[in-house]
């Protein structure tokens, strides 16, 4: 056991420290409307929710939810970023689709996340992405910002491995999107039980400079023994990889947009860890857009503390 302060004192301490860090001013405004993903020979309108910030968007977040949740899973995390600064879109993907279309791999969804690269490809006010904007805004009588150009990844649990993988196709096939995207960022990542994903998309990323961050919690069922994690540290070769909240909950993303199955099933998010979280999330993806993406500048935004470990490729 530790000496002096014991680790309540010091949770709540940070809390107080990190409120203020991680409460930005309210979004402007959150649109709900629908985007369109190709699947096989159909397309699925799925449930999409956007949050606008006060003035001109400084980059596009892809904000991801996990297995079987949804966009409102995120929504609390997606409001703090919009109050930083940055247009934050949060598809609803399926858990459950006949033709495999599905956010994690239950057999093979590569095709389906193929398709959703292909939406990232451009950034042409006649895409998938800006048309979707533009419906949404439509719908409630509010102008819709011009769709910046920037990108940023963010996925939680299962949401992780799909923006890997994403992330990896940009780099693969489609290299003025690859240069457009700033970094991702991965909540207690999870790999999917099938297929290669997360190994697949790793192993591609790892010789470049695209910076690659987790805010991971300690193994549990939830986040499949911390397996997310795991490859992270097996294909990542980087001096700074990130934090683990070592007595985090796999709902700390989620925070107060969590549901009471989710609790039941995965624990009660921790105020301290979602503050931490929140303070992480939000400025490396700051650091991501000013550039400043050394392993030392990532890292000096680490809050000490008992509850977070720092981890490393190498």
């Amino acid at each position: 056991m530790r000496h002096g302060a014991s680790p309540l004192t010091v949770l709540v301490a940070l809390c107080a420290t990190l409120t203020t860090l991680a409460a930005p001013a309210a979004a402007e405004s959150r649109l709900s409307g629908t985007i369109d993903l190709g699947c096989a020979t159909t397309v699925l309108h799925q449930p999409a929710d956007w949050y606008l910030p006060t003035g001109t968007p400084r980059a596009l977040i892809w904000l991801q939810h996990g297995f079987a949740r949804t966009a409102d899973n995120v929504a609390a995390l997606a409001r703090s970023l919009a109050g930083d600064g940055y247009l934050v879109f949060t598809p609803s993907l399926p858990a459950i689709d006949p033709n495999g279309c599905t956010l994690q791999n239950l057999g093979d969804n590569t095709g389906f996340l193929d398709r959703i690269a292909d939406m990232f490809a451009t950034d042409d006010p006649t895409g998938r992405l800006a048309t979707a904007l533009t419906a949404a805004a439509a719908a409630t009588g509010h102008p819709a910002p011009e769709l910046p150009s920037r990108l940023v990844f963010i996925g939680h649990s299962a949401g992780a491995e799909a923006v890997e993988y994403v992330a990896h196709r940009l780099h693969a096939t489609h290299p003025a999107a690859w240069s457009r995207l700033h970094g991702l960022i991965l909540l207690d990542p999870v790999k999917s039980f099938l297929g290669d994903n997360t190994d697949t998309a790793l192993t591609d990323l790892d010789p470049t400079a695209l910076p690659i961050l987790t805010i991971s919690g300690p193994p549990g069922i939830c986040n499949n023994l911390a397996s997310g994690t795991t490859a992270l540290l097996t294909h990542l070769h980087r001096p700074f990889l990130g934090v683990r909240l070592t007595t985090g909950e796999h709902t700390d993303a989620e925070g107060a947009s969590t549901d009471p199955l989710a609790e039941l099933l995965c624990g009660a998010p921790q105020p301290g860890n979602v503050a931490i979280l929140t303070h992480l999330t939000t400025t490396w993806t700051d650091d991501f857009m000013n550039g400043t993406t050394s392993s030392e500048d990532l890292a000096r935004e680490v809050v000490p503390s008992p509850q977070v470990e720092t981890l490393t490729g190498f």
